[in-house]
């Protein structure tokens, strides 16, 4: 047997015995926080929006969430892990990191925003993870009102939501600040 054919056999039986390593599941690689990209002007369907750096970025709207698209690349290049609690924004910079609270229940998260969206109407103003719905308990109705605000969260927090985990919850918004938020987004609309 030559040099050749034996080195060929020996390369291709390692490159079987890695693909039988992998499950035929998605390698997700370590993500940083930089560099922060703020990105050119876009359209989607007929509509022009502008990233932009908003420190004081603090709405109210609706959000739903996404997840069979797992190991598709997100906006700033990362895989996407529907189980990590991300987001999708529209024009904040990737990545970015908000203060998620539902507007039925108080509970507030912690979310890390690595993607484009949502792109369709009814005042969606975040698309979440399927790992972002479930912590802040609205996988189930699939499109609740939210407040959304940009935070500056400690490392500790921001490691975490970068391995795909869970940060801690944040404390619950009490009853009078959240009947005033909901009176609020009811009066958008009008």
């Amino acid at each position: 047997m030559s040099g050749i054919s034996v080195r060929m056999r020996c390369g291709a039986l390692a490159a079987l015995v890695a693909l039988a390593g992998c499950g035929g599941g998605v390698e997700y690689r370590p993500v940083s926080d930089v560099p922060v990209r703020v990105g050119k002007p876009y359209s989607v369907r007929g509509v022009t929006y502008v990233p932009a750096a908003d420190p004081g970025y603090d709405y109210l709207g609706y959000a739903s969430w996404y997840g069979g698209e797992s190991g598709n690349r997100t906006a700033n290049g990362e895989r996407f892990r529907p189980k990590a609690v991300t987001a999708a924004h529209v024009t904040l910079p990737l990545p970015s990191y908000v203060e998620v609270t539902a507007l039925e229940t108080g509970r507030t998260i912690l979310v890390r925003v690595n993607d484009r969206g949502p792109f369709a109407g009814r005042g969606r103003i975040i698309d979440l993870s399927r790992g972002a719905a479930e912590q802040l308990g609205i996988r189930a109705v699939g499109h609740a009102p939210v407040r959304v605000r940009v935070v500056e969260p400690p490392e500790r927090d921001r490691r975490k939501l970068r391995e795909g985990r869970q940060a801690p919850e944040r404390p619950v918004v009490d009853a009078r600040t959240l009947a005033n938020l909901r009176a609020q987004l009811a009066g958008q609309g009008r």
